[in-house]
């Protein structure tokens, strides 16, 4: 896997020795970051689910000003870890080990700029996450990965890229 652009475009980093992590692809990636750019320069970003730290070095990487990194899995920690010291991330990249659902189930309205999640696949944990998010928005942008065949709730902008869907979440204008 590769940084796409920024500061560290084409610098590579480790996937999680891990059979079950299913890295976001590049170009998906590359689309969705197309996606959220303009809300990017300055942003205080959450990456949920955070497998290796892809999405939110990407965003580091396009100008974000904070990461906040959420993981459980014991070797995506590990690659993690590795990876923000790799690019020299430093305090830009605050890593927390701990449940993803839990995480942002305890986090204040608007309480980012931008959240990313790649949840497991199968589990409905995209679902679950996006009605937590229309309840309370914890982010003004959130983008949630999923199976192309799992419908999440709300109008979110959803955008297919072969198996895979990216839907993007913003709060209304009003709230945030």
């Amino acid at each position: 896997m590769r940084i796409v652009a920024g500061r560290w475009r084409g610098r590579i980093i480790k996937a999680p020795a891990d059979s079950r992590v299913r890295p976001t692809a590049d170009r998906v990636r590359e689309a969705w970051m197309s996606i959220v750019m303009p809300e990017l320069p300055g942003a205080r970003v959450l990456d949920l689910f955070a497998g290796s730290g892809a999405l939110g070095l990407e965003a580091l990487s396009r100008g974000a000003s904070l990461v906040q990194f959420v993981e459980l899995a014991p070797k995506s920690l590990s690659a993690l870890k590795a990876n923000v010291a790799a690019l020299g991330a430093g305090e830009a990249a605050v890593i927390h080990r701990g449940d993803a659902m839990r995480f942002a189930a305890s986090l204040a309205p608007h309480a980012f700029d931008v959240a990313f999640a790649d949840p497991p696949y199968g589990l409905g944990m995209a679902s679950k996450l996006a009605a937590l998010w229309l309840t309370t928005p914890f982010a003004h942008v959130l983008g949630i990965e999923h199976r192309v065949d799992e419908v999440l709730p709300g109008d979110g902008d959803r955008r297919r890229y072969g198996d895979t869907a990216v839907t993007i979440f913003r709060a209304a204008a009003a709230d945030g």
